[in-house]
């Protein structure tokens, strides 16, 4: 295919060394934005950012990334894949040695911009060499393992963090990850992609598309980062964000639909068969939220820190690559749906299991239930892929775009969807409980005027007047209300995933068996009536 590298016969050790380099710029590409999430509070208090400041950052590098690979396919389309190559990472290093020597907010937003873009080309290099590591008939197995290197990113993260940041401040973090940035860059360049087919792609239009669905989608993403941070209904930018992301959106799909050779291929993006993969891509990626939102927000509401979720993440790692590996060794297309129907039962078993967590939970509590999460991410990636790309080739090469962009919208905005939903429900339940809990203190309870004042008495070698020890203890106890308060709104984000997860799951079984019952009458259909003499 035009924009694809050719697959010569390698040699074993060539073939190793394709893995290898694939491993490096897989993980490369994922680490920055790993890191730097991971890393957020402690960056954001050494900028003196505020919270809503803090979340632009990360804000920023979706915002570039979730449309970059609009443009990228048909870049690699019409100037080869070694331009591509050298160029993407190029930048891409250049970009996280500015990460260490970055000073204030703009810049840093402008190298989180940045980073987004170099970080979608690193990403596609790492599928392309890993392809190069297998035989054409196991090409499969091998897009299952470039796409799932990148997810291998944010565990690693958090596994690496504290030892980066014990050797000085967070400029550290990227220092080593500017190191990975030049590694890369020297592998690629030592070890090139196979030569592909170049065709002329772009078109004038291409580039008024481009510039009318990513301030779109751009525009969506500020909204769902920012609307949890600022609230939804306070600040009225958001509102107007909404509006202008839905006109751009609306003028760009007018231009594509009436295009001789559209950039989107609008018809097939509005078939039912995508629009159910793109619903079933996106609900999965929501539902998995309860990973990256539920149970580590959870613990670190509670007070643990990086070096207290080590194990946690360990674990998590160990279930992706699981994950990864099983879906890749039992790959065929008869696996793929089961692979994606067992990661949605994970999910919702995975979810139930955290729904008892009190205040006294700690992560070796949630390793069983991270780990079934953990193995369901790592299975369901692959096969949803390349689901997608059969039903975008199954057209034509020319949709393998639309494809792209459909891709990476559901899984960018599904995972940003999951935190916003989950994390607008956790404070409003927190509220609720806050509420119902402050109702049940009752100071001429003798319980609970015996509570006050043990809390009181914390303060006495500090305090001589009762009546501030009292106060104090006052306020001591409302955190706690506070704490149960938020320890039981998210028992309920987590009951409320595993129900989505259990509705996803009867949408699907329900398609399934509609489509067998389907094709079975078309067989019956074609099947030609019995001869009378066989009767």
């Amino acid at each position: 295919m035009p924009g694809s590298p050719s697959t010569p016969l390698h040699s074993n050790p060539i073939r190793l060394a394709y893995a290898l380099v694939a491993v490096l710029v897989g993980l490369t590409g994922g680490l920055g934005n790993a890191l730097f999430s991971a890393n957020l509070a402690a960056i954001q208090g050494d900028l003196g950012l505020t919270p809503a400041q803090g979340a632009w950052l990360p804000a920023a590098y979706l915002m570039v990334n979730i449309s970059t690979n609009l443009l990228l396919i048909k870049f690699r389309q019409q100037y080869g894949l070694r331009r591509f190559a050298e160029i993407g990472l190029s930048i891409y290093a250049l970009v996280t040695v500015a990460h260490v020597f970055v000073e204030g907010f703009g810049m840093a937003m402008f190298v989180r911009a940045v980073s987004g873009f170099a970080g979608a080309t690193v990403s596609t290099l790492a599928v392309l060499y890993m392809l190069q590591a297998f035989r054409k008939a196991d090409m499969g197995k091998g897009l299952v393992i470039g796409i799932g290197i990148s997810q291998l990113a944010t565990p690693l993260a958090w596994l690496l963090s504290p030892a980066l940041l014990d050797l000085g401040e967070w400029h550290r973090l990227y220092v080593f990850e500017a190191g990975l940035a030049l590694c890369s860059l020297a592998a690629v360049v030592v070890l090139k992609l196979p030569p592909g087919e170049h065709i002329k792609a772009f078109e004038p239009l291409d580039f008024v598309t481009f510039l009318l669905i990513a301030p779109a989608l751009a525009l969506f993403a500020a909204v769902l980062v920012q609307g949890r941070v600022q609230w939804w209904f306070e600040q009225p930018w958001i509102a107007y964000a909404l509006i202008g992301g839905i006109v751009l959106m609306i003028c760009a799909l007018m231009i594509e639909h009436h295009r001789r050779n559209p950039l989107v291929q609008t018809r097939w993006l509005g078939m039912v068969d995508t629009l159910r993969f793109a619903f079933g891509a996106i609900a999965l990626r929501f539902i998995l939220s309860e990973q990256n939102f539920g149970a580590v927000g959870l613990l670190q509401n509670l007070g643990m820190g990086a070096d207290q979720l080590q194990q946690l993440y360990a674990v998590m790692l160990v279930g992706l690559v699981l994950g990864i590996g099983i879906s890749a060794l039992t790959f065929s297309p008869k696996t793929i749906v089961p692979q994606i129907i067992l990661s949605i039962v994970l999910i919702a078993t995975g979810s139930f299991l955290d729904t008892d967590a009190t205040s006294l939970t700690r992560p070796h509590n949630m390793l069983l239930s991270q780990g079934m999460l953990s193995l369901a991410g790592g299975l369901f990636m692959g096969p949803l892929m390349l689901i997608g790309v059969m039903k975008a080739l199954s057209n034509g090469p020319n949709y393998l775009v639309s494809f792209a962009v459909l891709f990476s919208i559901t899984q960018s905005l599904g995972g940003l969807a999951g935190p916003a939903v989950f994390g607008t429900f956790q404070i409003v339940r927190e509220k609720a409980h806050s509420s119902y809990l402050t109702e049940q203190i009752d100071p001429t309870n003798p319980i609970v005027a015996q509570r006050l004042q043990l809390q009181g008495q914390i303060y006495a070698p500090l305090m001589t007047d009762p009546v501030l020890r009292q106060a104090q203890g006052s306020a001591q106890l409302a955190q706690v209300v506070r704490r149960e308060a938020n320890v039981l709104a998210f028992n309920d984000v987590f009951r409320l995933i595993g129900l989505l997860a259990i509705g996803v799951l009867s949408w699907s079984l329900f398609h399934l068996l509609r489509s067998a019952r389907q094709k079975k009458r078309e067989g019956m259909a074609g099947t030609p009536p019995p001869d009378i003499q066989d009767t």
